[in-house]
């Protein structure tokens, strides 16, 4: 936890940038069983009530009032049969006073306290339901449908709450930088660990293992994969084989919930072979050339463009590509090898805030998201701001269907070789990915540093 000042400064933020009246209601999580309700899946607490309440426990809500300007914390304090469970707890006085609230009281109270301000016509104001539990108590309080609770929320609030936890503090970054460290640990033991023969599998659960070691847990789940040209690929049943490139996306989170997200790509082999290493090379280039851009007041998108044209001119010069690089760039050619976005942010969730409208994250009325394939993919477009921190993740993909169905179709045919292209069809992906930091002058990349160039790789696979 951060000082109870802290919680403090937040919440007053966010009152002072609230223009309506009325009360903002920020619930915590609860427990989500597995299969019957006392075998519950490891607690994630709400992001956003950890940033303005600061408790990492389940069954709590806040009421922050607009017109008295004061916040009340709401729980139980543990029952004996609970104690004889699961043990002593801080008690609800004490976390009040961690977090500087103005009061607290027993969960059912603030329960009350939403119902008698719906029945009275108060402005209730509240962010996404993302969990369906969470509607139906909503529902339950404000005297609506489940439906109804669900779309009622606050562009308001969550606008408000944007702009906040946008900007990361020193301490905040400093948990990050924890869970990078962390991660650069599962990268790096995974790089020495593999290999051929192995359970995807075991990767997978060598990384975890040392995310809990580091008194987290992953911060998302990971893909431990040689099928690196599937983006979001969460299986792990194959046997890797000499030749293949793995491609592991992991990151684990801080014992306060900050996360860190970081992708390497590698041999399963000692070494990279010419052309694995032509083509990681292009997809290296072009993730320096996008984070040298980086500072306030630049605009992500033409970070992500910059990385484009890294990429399809280094596809160029191999024969993959071919015609104006930038014209092929602005038809959105090269997206048949890159079709997903540069980078994302990054803080209490991986995809920082995504639960609160990832356009509104991403995006303002001067950069709008694009329509066109791959470009729509890019979760964040607008001007930089000293305080951001966000991921710089450009890939590199042969993906069989895709390439098969544009080759059908010859689509943008004048700026794809599409013989040279087929004769790779099977060589999977590769993604390099690092968590960055907007400074007042530019930008710091966070932790210690993680293996990526060709020969830092190949010496962690020797051994």
């Amino acid at each position: 936890m951060f000082s109870p000042n802290a919680y403090a400064d937040r919440r007053k933020a966010l009152m002072s940038m609230m223009e309506s009246d009325g009360i903002v209601v920020i619930f915590g999580n609860e427990y989500s069983p597995m299969n019957y309700e006392d075998n519950i899946y490891p607690f994630r607490q709400d992001s956003n009530f950890l940033y303005f309440a600061g408790i990492n426990d389940a069954h709590h809500l806040m009421i922050i009032d607009l017109n008295e300007g004061n916040s009340k914390l709401f729980g139980n304090d543990r029952s004996l049969d609970h104690i004889v469970w699961m043990g002593e707890a801080t008690s609800m006085a004490e976390k009040s006073t961690a977090i500087n609230a103005d009061a607290f009281a027993d969960y059912q109270e603030g329960l009350n306290e939403i119902r008698s301000a719906a029945h009275r016509g108060i402005p209730i104001h509240y962010l996404p339901p993302y969990r369906h539990d969470r509607a139906i108590i909503l529902a339950d309080c404000l005297g609506k449908s489940v439906a109804e609770a669900q779309q009622g929320y606050s562009e308001e609030l969550c606008k408000a709450v944007i702009r906040l936890r946008s900007i990361k503090s020193d301490a905040e970054i400093k948990e990050m930088e924890i869970a990078v460290n962390t991660t650069r640990d599962m990268h790096h033991a995974a790089m020495e660990a593999l290999a051929a023969g192995q359970l995807e599998a075991d990767t997978a659960g060598l990384v975890e293992g040392i995310a809990i070691r580091g008194q987290g847990r992953l911060a998302y789940p990971c893909i431990a994969t040689v099928n690196g040209e599937i983006l979001h690929n969460h299986h792990h049943h194959n046997l890797t084989q000499e030749g293949q490139l793995f491609l592991l996306d992991a990151g684990a989170s801080s014992p306060s919930q900050y996360a860190g997200d970081i992708t390497r790509t590698f041999p399963v082999s000692t070494k990279f072979t010419d052309f694995q290493k032509d083509i990681y090379q292009v997809v290296l280039d072009s993730q320096m050339a996008a984070i040298a851009k980086l500072r306030p007041g630049y605009r992500f998108l033409e970070a992500h463009l910059t990385s484009a044209k890294v990429i399809a001119s280094g596809l160029k010069d191999l024969g993959l590509m071919k015609g104006n690089v930038d014209e092929a760039v602005a038809a959105g050619a090269h997206a048949l090898f890159f079709p997903h976005g540069l980078g994302h942010m990054i803080g209490l969730d991986v995809h920082d805030m995504e639960d609160l409208n990832e356009d509104w994250v991403g995006y303002n009325d001067e950069v709008q998201r694009s329509d066109q394939f791959g470009l729509r993919s890019l979760r964040l477009g607008k001007e930089l701001e000293a305080g951001h921190v966000l991921t710089v993740e450009p890939g590199l993909y042969f993906i069989p269907a895709l390439i098969e169905g544009w080759a059908a179709e010859q689509k943008h045919a004048e700026f794809i070789n599409y013989e040279a292209v087929k004769q790779h069809i099977d060589f999977g992906g590769i993604r390099i990915e690092d968590n960055i930091a907007i400074t007042q002058n530019g930008y710091r990349i966070l932790g210690d540093p993680i293996a990526k160039k060709i020969a830092e790789v190949e010496q962690l696979r020797q051994g």
